[in-house]
This record gives C-alpha cells, structure tokens and sequence, in this order.
C-alpha cells in the first residue's frame, strides 16, 4: 500500500515517507509477530508486552511492503493482485525519486535521508538488488533519459561523488591514490558552504558509468572496512550527484546537487545494557547519528515557532555537510524503515520517534546559479571594458604604448581563462572515459575468471558488501596472508592475519587449505588445523573475523544461491559450534521466546567483535582476553521464574587475574576505543602503550565486587514452624557450581531460644495475627571456585526479604576456599499477615554470592527503610509500624489496655466453666470413652508434627537430586560413545530420582496412617 497525505512540490518542508519491510528469515525462524498496522498513512505500533500500548504517527508517505506480495520468474517482485496494499521499488520511487529528480532538473538542491536500524531494509530502499532496482541507480536511469530528451535546448553536465564517514573521518570511495591519514578536510566557504576539500568528482554521460562508479566505491569500501577493522553498520554513506544545465539561448546556468545519504545503523541498546561508563561514548563512532538527532530535534523546536535556539551543525562532520539539506538550501526527502518484528519493538519505536521530529523541519530552497557561469559573464565583460579601453587609446597616439601591451597581456589572459573553463568539462569527460574503460577490463578480466577458477568471496554484515571482494585459486600452490613476497601468493588484511596465515593447494580440480603455525581458521564453524579439503559453499573464517565463502568449479556450481549465506549464518553456524543453539524446543515447539531470540542474535553479534578485541589485546600487549556469556542463563528469582537473559562480556587480565564484567553497551563502546588506539598503534601515531594514563585506558576498568551466583533456600517449613537444615548449592550465571552453602532455617522464641517439636504447626493459618520469629543461620561456604583460582579474593553474601528492597550483606571474608560464616540473622514479624504467610510458603531467600578482589570496595547494607528492635531483630512485617507505636503509647492508654485484658480474663473464665459444664454432660451421656478421646488428641498432634519434620527433611534430598539432574549435562566433546554413557547415566539418575520421591510420599503415608490407626484403637473404634 502506498499512501500519500502532501504534495511532493508544496512547502519546503522535509517530506518524510516510512517503509515497512518483510519479515527476515531469522525471525520467520523465530515465529515473530507482526507489531505494526497501517491505514492510509498513519502507521501503529504495538507493544509486544502490552496488546493495550500503541503508539500511531502520521507522516507524508507510508509504505507497506511486509506482506501481500509475490515474485516473478526474473526475480521482480510484484503485488499479488493488481491495487493491492503491497508497495514495490517502482511505487517508492514514483512518489519519492520523481520528486527529487524534477526538484534537480528545476534547479533547486535535493536530498535524500535513508534512515533506520542495520537490517531494517535502507538499502534495499536506496540501491536494491538484482531486478528490484532501488531509489538511487532508478534515480540516475530517469536523470540521463531526462538529459537525452532535453539535448537540443540545453547542455548538461554530471559529476558524481562517493564518500564514507566512519568514526568523524571522510573517506573518498574514489581516490586513485593511497588514502590521507586522518581521512579528508571538511571546510567552509562563504559561497559553497560546507565542503570536503580534494574529494575526488568524476563527469559521467550515462547511468551505466554510474553504476560502474558505484561499483568502484563499494569494493574500496569493502577493502577499507576489511583492512581497519571497521564496522560498515556504523558508518555513513554519501553519493552526490552534481547536475549543471546551460541554457545557451537563454544565457542561463542552474547548478544542483543531489545528495542522496544512507545513514548509519540506527541501533537503540536494550534497556537492561544500558550503564554509565567513564570512558565516555566519545568516541567518535556515534558522534554524528547523536548530533544529527540534535540538530533535527533543534530545526523541529524552530518549526513550532521557538526562539533562541542553537542548532549544532558544526559539531559532526556530517551535519555539517548536511547543513543545506536540514533547514537550508535543499528540498529534502526522509525515508525510515522499519522491522515489523516483536523483538525489534524498540528500534521500530525510535526510528518513528526520529522521523516524526524530522517532518517538523522547514527549509529554504532557491534555484542555484553556477558560479562558473558567473564568472565566464564577469570576464566577457571585463574583456568588454579593456576593448573599449584599447580603442580609446590607440585614438591617443604612441604615448599609450605601455598601456596598451598592458591591457593586450590582460585580453590574453581572460580569454585563456574562458576558453579552460568552457573546456574543463571535455577534458574531464574524456579522463573518466579513460578509468571507465580500465575499470571495465577489468570487470571482464574477473567475469572471465570466474568462469575458469574456484574463489573465495567476501561476506560482510552489510549485505550491499558482500561478494564484492573475489580472491581467484588458479592450479598450484598459493600463500594467502598479508606477505606479497612471491608471485603465487594470495594477500588479505585483517586483525589476526599472519604474514603466510594460510595456503590453498588446487590439485586435481580439488581444493584444499592448510592452516600455518599460529593462524587462526575456521571452516563450516569449527577450527581446524590440519589440511581440509574444501566443498563448494563451505565457510572460512580466517583471523578474527574475515569471513569468506568458497565457490568451487563453475561445474560444481549448479543452481545454488550462494546469499543465504549472510555474515548472520557464519556466526550463528560459529555459535552452534560452541553449543548455543536455537533449534527447536524440547517441547518439540518451533516457536522461540522472542527475549531469549533477541539473546541468541545480541551474542551472535558479539562473537566476532570480542574474537577482535582478542586480536588486538594481543598485539598491543594487552593481557587481557575478552569471553561473551549469556547472564541469568540458569538462574532464576525468589518464585522461581527465569531471570531476564542478557549479554555481558567477561574481562580478564592474564597477569593480575583481575575481573571484570561488562554489559553489550559498555564493551561495544570500549571496543570502538579500541579501534582508535589500534589503528594509532599500526600508523605510529599516540602514545605508547606503557605511557598510556590507566584512567584513559579501554582495556581497563576499577574493580567492582562481581555476581559469582546465587542459591535458593525455600521458606515452606517456616509456615509450620518446622527447623530446616539444607546445603544449598551455589549456580553460576551459566549453571556452574560457584559453592556449597550450609545453611539453616530455625523457628525460635523472641530471645532466639529454638522452638520444640510440640511447637510444629499442621495448618499455617493458625500463624495470623501472632508473631513469628526466625533466624537464618550461614555456617558455612565450602569449595570455592572464585578463591581456588586466585587466593588473594574473597567473598560475601547477600540477601533480600520479603518486602524489604534493601539487600543484607554478611561480612567479607577473604583467601579461604572454605570459609567458615558463622552469621545469623534474627527474623520477626509481630503479627503474622495472609500476605506473609503465601511469601513464605511460596518463595525462597535467593542468597547471593558475590566476590571480591584486592582493591575493591567491600558491600554494606543500607539501612535505609531496613526496620530493626533494639535486640538487633529486622522487622518483616509492615504492620510493626503498629506495634512500635503502641510501645510508646501513653500511661492513659496502657491503663485502658489493662482493664481490657482483665474484662477478657474474666470471660475467659466464663468460657472454661461453660466448657467444663459441656464435657460434664458428654462425659454421662458416653462414659469413658469420651474422656480416652480427648486425652489422645494432642498425642496424635505431636505424632503428627513429627511425620511432617521428616517428610520434609526427606523432601530436601529429594530436591537436591533434581538440581543435579537439571545440571547434569552432556560434554560438548562428546562422540556417540559419550552420548550413550550419557544416556545411562542420566536413566540411572531418573531412576535414583523417582525411587527417593517415591519412598518420602510413601514413608509420609505409612505415617499419617499408623497416626489414625493407632488413634481409633485408642479411642475403641475398632476392638
């Protein structure tokens, strides 16, 4: 569906159009959800975790490509029924490019914003693929065609630019030469604006040459990102396309510039990584996206009509280049694209925000007049002037001689200077017509290698810069690395990559490849480090992460379509390897918990980025070594539900043993300082590493207390007054045992004296409205993992209760593996609520391990809103609020509260003397029978209580044997054999499992029935 709500050719406002794409195959995998609706050109979206939050924008344009659409057998995809809601590349650019190109051809700038998250389909908007031709090469088709049908009343001249922003540095995607350190000058000219001094502009005469230039930029942006480690998704890209139009009859130049932009991936972090980090993201790398949403979010505030507002162009360099199209000379077009995926529901969310600011922006577009034809008329003129000059003198006679040659020389110099700027354009012309021609035998020279040699080809997280590197393995012997030292060597660049990494042998039209000492490769996701014979589609990985795809003889080929194997694929396949999977459920489900899918594809992202940040701790002599892990994997709350999963980065120093914990938003940040120091250290520039401040140092961080685990102790037996022992076992974020905690759970009197067996209650009602008191006895931590693997570490342990937001924190104890705690906390709660009785009987004390390292500040409880008695008991209950009022309460109110109780002493007295009337009477309407009963009942009630302490000591082991089955886990090593031992191990344990449950439910049975029986005989029921 294609919805228009303005003109294209009204106010120069920013047009601002929203394009929502189809579902990828990660989330088809997943069983996403739709999130967006649209009608007419209002677009709404959901929150997956609330059907009652939507939020609805309305923009100028809305496009709905998600659904409702087919292909043809060239690959065009078209409308399934004709004036169907489903919008193509044809309908995009019928009510956006035309805009732009009729803007261009009256003279007027233009420019084009591709604005959303890395995936959402930008580029497939902007450039498309195979048939399906995007806004920008569509665009150049329609300007030549334009050009050739306007020949015979106009002459029109093209230049094209391709540039790339990464980290505040200009790149030129066309430079011949090698590139300038620190990338290109933006400078400022009162005429021109905003420019990039010595960008190479090429003149083209069709859109084939176009093409061709695009070609070119993408390869040397491929190379680039390849060669500095640079991530594409962070970057922006910039085409400009210069058109000058002379009107000769007319006398008359209009000069435009088309600049049509494809912004940087738009990621929002997750809420759950977000964290102050005092290595600000300064760096460089979000600079320009952060100061283009301020700028937008400025131009909207002066929109609406508020004064005194300072827009920041001049703090990124892409502002500053855009300073025409946002508020300026341009008339400007917006298109943002979306994801309609439930786990993209944040990103969507702040792509609409984003647009909706953009379409307030108003700017002020005027046809453009070039200043070269400005200067062509000042000269004629000039020479005008000097003629009528020369011919007055010559009237004078010989005095004027000098003059005369004087002006001659300036007649000269003008009209060399007309004549070069009237040439220029065929010079350049006949220049680039020179580098398309060696471009294109060069495109032929590959073609026809591609039809004779097996290759490997490059994938890159940018769809648009993958197979736009193909590296050929003619028969022979051949190197491949950074080394060029022979003629039958293969050169890569790249983090990880040797001098001789690798060498590929083509025998036989079969290839191989065969690791060299110390290289790192992966194929099909495993590392291997012998000779591997390789099939066509296997995957390489070779370092960190250059990752290629090998294609094999043009007769192994077939049909195959090489792009499902995307940069996602390689990782995800690298991924599984180590034993993160998303298959199918145990359940047998296909569908996927869209949090833990959103989990899956956070650490497939990060595997790469922390295989370089390994790299380079490597080569900068770091000692660091950095591991992606998933936090709260096997861990879950006081209900026993799962914690929310996220990523985090573990840190470790090789040296010191030193570590740290980082979230995805901190290492993604530190990992781009990283880059900057990196890529100082290879062009010699910076500081050493030695003289590098810690403080401004990424690799390191102050140490803070970590998250080693936690353990569940359940408070059931607390509802029935029943002493709990248990050695709980501390999981790891992971499911590794951290510890073994002793541990006790003791009912006890007010001045902690323990309870007896006659106290044990069967009906935990009978506990409202009295008090309970309680202690939590920590004896002892045994076995642990923190301090076996460095001595000089220690511990504490915390804890919250029941409605208390406060942690408790025992005490730190350092350098021992089994620390004996010796803590006790004493509980009470005055009078006993419904809401703390269901906390106790369906709830447990996660009690938290955290470790500590020298250096680190230890834990300390905050007594804010902890309430405690004198005698040092916490207060659990909120009604002691109460109960320390009455405390205080007045000499008058203490006197009331006496005769009160003498009032319910005597009726108390009444009730026993009615009470002792009634057993009176039963006692001469039954006898002694009667009298046997009453005197049985608190004896079964004890044997009753007793049956239950055991059962729920039984219960404890119990529980203890379905923790090690829930853990009890297959190597990932395992072969077949492995598998099968496994198997019988784990039947066994089954087996072990359901027999001890068995015999608790049975022993409490055989209990509870002996109890009745031995009560009827008692009582002569059965004699």
């Amino acid at each position: 569906m294609r919805a228009k709500a303005a003109d294209m050719h009204g106010k120069d406002c920013v047009k601002v159009a929203v394009r929502v794409r189809p579902f990828n195959k990660r989330e088809r995998d997943a069983g996403s959800r739709c999130i967006i609706s649209m009608a007419s050109s209002i677009i709404t979206i959901q929150d997956p975790r609330s059907a009652q939050t939507r939020r609805s924008f309305c923009f100028d344009y809305a496009y709905w490509s998600h659904s409702g659409f087919t292909r043809d057998r060239s690959g065009l995809f078209l409308p399934e029924e004709e004036g169907g809601r489903y919008a193509g590349q044809a309908s995009v650019f019928q009510d956006l490019g035309e805009g732009i190109l009729h803007n261009a051809l009256q003279g007027y700038n233009a420019t084009l914003l591709a604005y959303g998250q890395t995936g959402s389909g930008k580029s497939y908007s902007m450039v498309g693929y195979g048939p399906n031709k995007g806004l920008v090469p569509t665009l150049c088709d329609r300007l030549f065609q334009a050009i050739k049908g306007n020949q015979d009343s106009r002459q029109c001249q093209v230049f094209f630019s391709m540039l790339e922003i990464y980290n505040e540095q200009v790149v030129d995607l066309l430079s011949r030469g090698s590139r300038a350190l620190g990338g290109l000058r933006v400078r400022e000219e009162q005429h021109r604006g905003f420019y990039v001094e010595g960008l190479r502009t090429v003149p083209c005469d069709s859109a084939q040459q176009v093409e061709q230039l695009m070609e070119q930029g993408t390869r040397s942006r491929t190379t680039a990102a390849t060669h500095m480690n640079a991530n594409s998704s962070r970057s922006h890209m910039l085409i400009i396309l210069q058109l000058k139009q002379i009107f000769s009859k007319e006398s008359i130049t209009k000069q435009s510039n088309i600049n049509l932009v494809d912004l940087a991936g738009s990621e929002r972090q997750r809420a759950s990584g977000l964290e102050a980090d005092r290595l600000k993201e300064g760096t460089a790398i979000n600079l320009s996206l952060t100061t283009l949403g301020n700028v937008i979010s400025a131009l909207a505030d002066v929109a609406v009509g508020r004064k005194a507002v300072h827009i920041p162009y001049r703090v990124s360099v892409l502002t500053k280049l855009l300073q025409s199209a946002l508020g300026g000379n341009s008339r400007t077009v917006m298109i943002a694209t979306l994801s309609p995926a439930d786990i993209c529901y944040e990103e969507s969310l702040s792509t609409l925000r984003y647009a909706e600011r953009a379409k307030r922006i108003q700017n002020r577009a005027v046809v453009n007049e070039s200043p070269t034809e400005r200067l062509v008329k000042e000269l004629k003129a000039e020479n005008a002037r000097l003629q009528h000059r020369l011919s007055r003198l010559g009237q004078e006679g010989r005095r004027a001689d000098e003059e005369t040659k004087e002006i001659r020389q300036l007649l000269t110099h003008n009209e060399l200077q007309i004549r070069a700027i009237q040439t220029l354009w065929e010079q350049h012309l006949q220049e680039a017509l020179k580098d398309w021609e060696l471009q294109y035998a060069s495109i032929t020279q590959e073609r026809r290698m591609m039809q004779m040699h097996p290759y490997i080809l490059n994938i890159n997280e940018d769809a648009q810069l993958s197979g736009v590197v193909k590296l050929f393995i003619p028969e022979g012997e051949w190197d491949i690395g950074l080394a060029e030292s022979s003629p039958q060597s293969i050169l890569i660049k790249g983090l990880g990559i040797q001098e001789r990494h690798a060498a590929f042998r083509n025998e036989h039209r079969q290839v191989s490849l065969t690791p060299l000492a110390g290289s790192k490769v992966i194929v099909n996701g495993n590392p291997v480090s012998q000779t591997t014979e390789l099939q066509h589609l296997d995957r390489l990985i070779l370092g960190s992460n250059s990752t290629y795809l090998f294609i094999g003889y043009p007769s192994e080929r077939g049909s195959d379509d090489w792009s499902r194997y995307d940069y996602d694929y390689f990782h995800s396949e690298l991924a599984a390897a180590e034993g993160i999977n998303l298959g199918e459920t145990s359940a047998g489900s296909s569908q996927t918990d869209p949090s833990l899918l959103a989990v899956f594809y956070d650490y497939i992202k990060l595997m790469p980025m922390v295989a370089e940040a390994n790299q380079m701790s490597q080569e900068l002599n770091k000692g660091v070594i950095f591991k992606v892990e998933i936090k709260n994997l096997a861990l879950s709350d006081s209900k026993g539900h799962d914690l929310e999963k996220e990523i985090v980065v573990r840190v470790t120093s090789l040296e010191s043993k030193q570590v740290w914990v980082w979230s995805k938003a901190k290492f993604v940040n530190r990992k781009f300082l990283m880059e900057e120091i990196y890529q100082q250290h290879q062009g010699g520039e910076g500081l050493s590493m030695a003289a590098m401040p810690r403080d401004k140092d990424p690799f390191w961080d102050p140490l803070e207390p970590l998250l080693l685990g936690s353990a569940h102790l359940w408070l059931q037996s607390l509802a029935f007054r029943i002493p709990l022992e248990e050695q709980l076992e501390v999981l790891g974020s992971e499911g590794t045992e951290e510890a073994i905690l002793q541990t006790q759970l003791v009912p006890c009197t007010s001045t902690g004296l323990p309870l007896g067996e006659e106290d044990i209650l069967i009906d935990p009602s009978e506990l409202l409205g009295r008090r309970l008191d309680f202690q939590l006895v920590l004896e002892q931590c045994c076995g642990l993992r923190w301090i076996k693997a460095c001595r000089n570490r220690g511990v504490q342990i915390s804890f919250r209760y029941f409605e208390c937001s406060q942690p408790l924190y025992t005490p730190a104890v350092w350098h021992n593996v089994n620390p004996l705690l010796d803590h006790r906390f004493h509980f009470a709660c005055l009078h006993s609520s419904q809401r703390l009785l269901d906390y106790l009987q369906n709830s447990a004390l996660v009690l938290e391990l955290w470790g500590l390292q020298e250096g680190c500040i230890e834990l300390t409880t905050s007594m804010e809103g902890v309430k405690m008695t004198t005698e040092g008991i916490f207060i659990i209950d909120q009604s002691v609020a109460a109960d320390t009022a009455t405390v205080n309460l007045s000499s008058s109110m203490r006197a009331l509260q006496e005769e009160l109780e003498e009032v319910r002493s005597s009726n108390s007295s009444l009730k026993t003397e009615n009470h002792s009337l009634r057993e009176q009477l039963h006692t001469a309407r039954n006898g002694a029978e009667g009298a046997r009963g009453r005197s049985l009942r608190p004896s079964c009630d004890a044997e009753f209580a007793r049956a239950l302490k055991v059962f729920y000591h039984n219960m404890t082991s119990v529980r203890g044997q379905l923790q090690r089955l829930r853990r009890h886990m297959p190597s990932e090593e395992s072969d077949q054999l492995g598998l099968r031992l496994f198997m019988d191990e784990q039947n066994r344990l089954l087996k072990d499992f359901s027999e001890q449950l068995e015999l608790c439910v049975s022993a409490l049975k055989q209990d509870v029935a002996a109890i009745v029986r031995r009560k009827r005989e008692r009582s002569g029921i059965w004699s």
